[in-house]
């Protein structure tokens, strides 16, 4: 989607630059729209240089006019999203005041507005700005409430940016589909296990967790009950998504199992350990030998219980992954039958653009009618095409699906 990225003349300008890559990284293209002022705090080359487009500040620069370029872009932007939303910006919005072109885009779009708004505390509680941010409440556009901390001028109170990945993720929030997942429930795994060898040292892979939690993330922006069964990651939990984190394989098979079937969709995401120490060492193995010899065993199988349990059923809906370094859509198939499970996400692990530790992402949907390659993208825009897949395959089975 394209999303027009107003940037007022704030000290916030600054952290715009981190909004517009993670709009890019959620796989939007941006173009920024940048009023007079906001070049006093970043200059134009830095947007240019990110979104790939040129920057759009004057209305009537010559040679533009022919296409009425404000006019143009206001009929072909999914979102205009304005970070930092400054007093006087707002205050034009409010009132009709079209003098520059983020003003005059303002009243050309007819597509949502976000603000984020950002100023000092006593300018954000004066009555005038109140008043017009009220009135753009009830015109329809949406805010992301400003931080409260240190703001540049030395005050202490709220009125600072907030931080670009809440933005981010409420751009994602109006523009997904409303409320496709309305009054549905989603149980998502993310992440890796640890499985101890001793109180220091455990097994463990590669997995970030950032595909589970994209997922999450896109759930719960189509309006599903969320739960997230996490592994240990660096990840912030979701806004707005239960989380219960889980340390092995076995604490995940526990909670999983305890709460798949009340759930509509279960999508296993997680990088579960196969095997796991057979015996864990009560205190810390020193290098005294040459070697040592460790015996595992397997650990529950977690997707192909949930397939067993669920015969002669058709919820929860079971989606796997299959993490895989060679033959990945044969053993993806392979995996579909097993497990009995209704859809597998295949993805090469072996890449170094795509799987575990990056933010991008290619993938192969396998279904017993097929597969689909879904190409190298964000892993949040791969999450969404995950998601139009449940979509249609839970439509196929409840018309009634909301």
């Amino acid at each position: 989607m394209l999303i027009a990225l107003g940037v007022g003349g704030g000290i916030g300008a600054y952290k715009a630059v981190e909004v517009a890559r993670g709009l890019q990284k959620a796989g939007h293209d941006v173009v920024a729209v940048m009023t007079r002022n906001a070049r006093r705090f970043v200059g134009p080359l830095t947007f240019e240089a990110i979104t790939r487009r040129k920057v759009l500040i004057n209305q009537f620069e010559p040679g533009t006019n022919s296409n009425i370029e404000h006019i143009s872009i206001a009929s072909s932007i999914d979102l205009l999203l304005v970070a930092p939303a400054t007093a006087n910006v707002i205050g034009k919005f409010a009132n009709g005041i079209a003098d520059d072109f983020l003003s005059s885009l303002y009243l050309a779009t007819k597509a949502p507005v976000l603000l984020a708004p950002a100023m000092n505390t006593h300018m954000l509680e004066h009555p005038a700005v109140q008043r017009n941010l009220e009135r753009l409440s009830q015109e329809g556009v949406r805010f992301v409430d400003p931080g409260a901390g240190y703001l540049a001028c030395g005050w202490i109170g709220k009125g600072r940016l907030a931080e670009p990945a809440d933005i981010v993720a409420a751009a994602q929030q109006v523009l997904a589909p409303a409320g496709s997942l309305r009054e549905t429930r989603v149980l998502v795994t993310a992440g890796p296990t640890r499985e101890a060898l001793d109180p220091v040292r455990f097994v463990g892979n590669r997995s970030s967790g950032k595909m589970g939690y994209a997922l999450a993330s896109a759930s719960r922006d189509r309006g599903a009950a969320v739960l997230l069964i996490s592994g240990p990651t660096a990840l912030a939990p979701p806004a707005g998504v239960e989380v219960l984190q889980v340390t092995t394989a076995a604490e995940m098979h526990g909670a999983v199992m305890a709460r798949a079937e009340a759930m509509d969709v279960v999508i296993m995401a997680a990088a579960v350990a196969d095997y796991a120490p057979e015996a864990v060492a009560g205190q810390k193995l020193h290098k005294d030998a040459q070697s040592i010899t460790l015996t595992l065993a397997r650990t529950p199988d977690i997707l192909g219980e949930l397939g067993r349990r669920r015969a002669g059923r058709e919820r929860p809906l079971l989606v796997g992954f299959a993490a895989e370094t060679m033959d990945v859509v044969r053993q993806a198939q392979k995996k579909l039958r097993e497990k009995a499970v209704d859809l597998i996400v295949a993805n090469d692990v072996s890449r170094t653009d795509a799987g575990f530790e990056v933010d991008t992402n290619e993938v192969t949907l396998v279904t017993a009618g097929g597969e689909e390659t879904v190409p190298l993208q964000s892993k949040t825009a791969v999450a969404e095409r995950v998601l139009d897949r449940i979509e249609t395959m839970l439509r196929t089975r409840t018309p009634a699906l909301k």
